[in-house]
């Protein structure tokens, strides 16, 4: 195991730690998902050496692999942090204990037809904070209709929102608008206290409008391996 990853690991947990200080929160209530995206299931077994019990995947593919490799590890939690395909909905429900990116209630309908017989789903709504509809998430005005839908699927368990900072504007700005998303959601459903916000170079700012999970990748692993 890499002297470096052990290093990066604890360089950001000091960093979201005195994030969470400036916020005026308890770091103890931030959950940090490292996102392996792309590197080998070794790296993930070395990240739960030391103590990474929180790892994020974009792909259902490399997802599916790596929970079958390291799916005896107890207290793994995996989550799908990417854009959710229905055809694969199966799939990421069979490898994934949470997804980040419902986004449209298709991929709500799919990934509850697709848990039955198991336990419940957590999942959060995927929020566009854009006006590019051709980003992933889901419009603004979408957000009640979207909440009660997923409310209404028997085998999910609605958790909160995810979103990504758009990368023309402050992340600041952004996160405090998914914030108020956010109140919109728990108006609907009280328990959905869960924001999934911030990467590597905005977490600080997520923090801050009450990120409760961030989503950090080559910040902890190194870069990413190149790709054939």
């Amino acid at each position: 195991m890499s002297s470096d990853l052990a290093a990066r690991l604890s360089a950001i947990d000091e960093s979201i730690a005195d994030a969470a200080r400036r916020a005026g929160r308890d770091a103890a209530e931030i959950t940090r998902i490292v996102v392996t995206k792309f590197h080998p299931a070794s790296l993930v077994r070395d990240l739960y050496a030391l103590g990474v019990r929180d790892v994020g995947e974009n792909r259902q593919q490399e997802l599916s692999a790596k929970v079958e490799e390291l799916g005896a590890l107890p207290e793994l939690r995996w989550h799908f942090i990417g854009q959710a395909q229905t055809k694969k909905a199966g799939a990421i429900r069979r490898a994934a204990d949470t997804v980040h990116s419902v986004d449209r209630t298709r991929v709500a309908d799919a990934l509850d037809r697709a848990g039955e017989g198991m336990a419940p789903l957590d999942v959060l709504l995927q929020i566009n904070l854009t006006d590019d509809p051709a980003r992933g998430g889901a419009a603004p005005a979408e957000i009640e209709a979207l909440t009660e839908h997923v409310l209404g699927c028997s085998t999910l368990r609605l958790r909160g929102v995810m979103a990504v900072a758009p990368l023309d504007e402050e992340p600041a700005k952004a996160f405090a608008r998914l914030h108020g998303y956010a109140e919109r959601v728990r108006g609907i459903a009280p328990d959905a206290s869960w924001i999934s916000a911030g990467m590597t170079g905005d977490f600080a700012e997520a923090i801050a409008a009450g990120a409760t999970h961030l989503r950090i990748g080559s910040a902890i692993t190194g870069p990413r391996p190149a790709q054939g």
